[in-house]
């Protein structure tokens, strides 16, 4: 039951009100992973950013199984296989941003994206954690389950050899 796992991995570029940067953080993405992303739209309205309901600002795509295993390899060695441990947070999740897509193995540069960065973000679970999302009988996990920084790290560190910093 102590068993660390991946549940998902979810790749995000943030585009602001700009549609062309939209479509090309679309093409990047499906670039990538080979998936197609969905766009994110805002849901509020904050008038002095010109922001308002059903806007879209971005585009993401969540990956889950043996295809996020693989895809975190290739976005590691982007990231040199090194980590921050401010990267960490205090429920055993993790985020880091890659600056240029072009640093992930396998990506080739291409000129109609031109030079673009995402956000990665990996959700790590147990065994057990399906208890906190099913519909009927929710409860919450005991602190004793829930997955802590440091086992977070430990994990990181001996399933894909991540240095810490």
């Amino acid at each position: 039951m102590k068993l660390i796992k991946i549940e998902k991995i979810t790749l995000n570029i943030g585009t602001g009100t700009d549609a062309t940067k939209l479509e090309k953080g679309i093409k990047l993405i499906n670039h990538i992973s080979g998936k197609k992303p969905v766009k994110t739209f805002t849901t509020k309205r904050i008038p002095t950013w010109g922001v308002r309901p059903g806007l879209p600002l971005g585009c993401k795509l969540t990956l889950r199984k043996k295809g996020a295993k693989e895809m975190l390899v290739r976005l590691l060695q982007a990231k040199e296989n090194q980590l921050a441990s401010k990267q960490f947070d205090n429920v055993g999740n993790l985020a880091f941003g890659i600056h240029e897509y072009i640093d992930i193995p396998g990506a080739k540069y291409d000129p109609d994206v031109g030079i673009i960065g995402l956000e990665v973000c990996v959700t790590l679970e147990r065994a057990g954690f399906r208890v906190k999302k099913r519909r009927v009988k929710k409860n919450p996990i005991s602190k004793k389950h829930l997955i802590t920084r440091d086992e977070a790290i430990d994990y990181m560190q001996k399933e894909f050899n991540v240095e810490i910093k």
